[in-house]
């Protein structure tokens, strides 16, 4: 699975720590995302940092493209989608999370193959861009678990 982080300003050292946790190698940052070298992130992401690459992509859009190219399949958080995050197989797939205010850009939500979500059981319509990637990054963990 390739993890890629849109436009989020907050708790990059949180989801970059999460990424580290499940053993994740590489995340794509799209630009105008938090700086990860800002020494806030740093000392929040416990060391992760230094194990995890960040790529900067300059054009998502032209990347996501890319990504297509090569069969991966974009995935891609939305609100507005009956899809939840435990209905889909996330083997060679790209997963997009957006930030907490906009969420994943309309351009980018129109080249996605599949708009998932996480169900909401109380009031709260959304979490935070960090829980909820890691919530989407440790169902991809519970599916690689049941598979062994």
């Amino acid at each position: 699975m390739c993890l890629i982080i849109s436009k989020i300003h907050g708790n990059m050292g949180t989801i970059l720590r999460t990424a580290d946790s499940i053993n994740l190698k590489q995340i794509l940052v799209s630009k105008g995302t938090a700086d990860q070298y800002n020494p806030k992130v740093v000392r929040s992401t416990m060391g992760a940092i230094f194990r995890v690459k960040i790529i900067e992509c300059e054009d998502l859009v032209k990347t996501l493209k890319e990504l297509k190219k090569h069969k991966i399949e974009i995935y891609a958080t939305d609100l507005k989608t009956d899809k939840s995050i435990y209905d889909v197989d996330y083997k060679k797939k790209a997963v997009v999370i957006g930030n907490e205010a906009n969420g994943v850009s309309t351009e980018i939500l129109n080249l996605a193959d599949t708009k998932i979500k996480i169900p909401m059981l109380g009031k709260t319509e959304s979490l935070n861009a960090a829980v909820a990637t890691g919530v989407i990054l440790y169902e991809t963990v519970r599916q690689k678990e049941m598979k062994n």
